[in-house]
């Protein structure tokens, strides 16, 4: 597998920086700020979204309007090795996980989840360990965000019972 690095310079830098702060700001403003016209930020875009670098565009949405007030971060520990294929089908099949993730240490995995009250949280978690190569888990909830800007203070994709569509195009 060749993993060569994709050209990138500081004008890509700053059109990523700008799309990050505001993914709806126009290509001509971007290109206004950084000495580039419009179609040559837009060059430069469809570049960056060919080689990966741009992955999509999406809406940051808070949670809590959308009815999601409960949030949490539970470790899951599994039977033997359960392997990271396996783990993704199986929050893929929950909607209130928001992210998971294999990880370092005791737990095998961790997942992010968000709910619309305890009581959900705890539905939740139930239909999780009721999988039977998950041998525990352990859970901690979020009481404030200390970086409320932070993508974790928001919502990066749909909240659960949302529209499926957040993304924002730019033009």
């Amino acid at each position: 597998m060749n993993s060569r690095p994709v050209p990138f310079d500081e004008l890509d830098r700053k059109i990523i920086t700008a799309l990050m702060a505001n993914a709806r700001t126009s290509f001509a403003e971007i290109g206004a700020a950084i000495g580039l016209s419009s179609t040559a930020v837009k060059r430069r875009v469809d570049r960056l979204r060919e080689t990966g670098v741009i992955t999509g565009f999406t809406a940051t949405v808070r949670p809590s309007a959308l009815g999601w007030r409960t949030e949490a971060y539970v470790e899951v520990y599994c039977e033997g090795a359960a392997p990271p294929r396996r783990l993704a089908e199986v929050v893929r099949n929950h909607p209130e996980i928001t992210a998971a993730m294999t990880v370092t240490g005791g737990a095998d995995a961790l997942l992010h989840v968000r709910a619309r009250d305890v009581e959900h949280f705890e539905e939740v978690l139930e239909r999780i360990r009721t999988e039977p190569f998950i041998r525990k888990t352990i859970s901690v909830m979020v009481l404030s965000h200390l970086l409320p800007e932070s993508p974790e203070a928001g919502a990066t994709q749909a909240a659960p019972g949302s529209t499926p569509d957040g993304a924002a195009d730019v033009r």
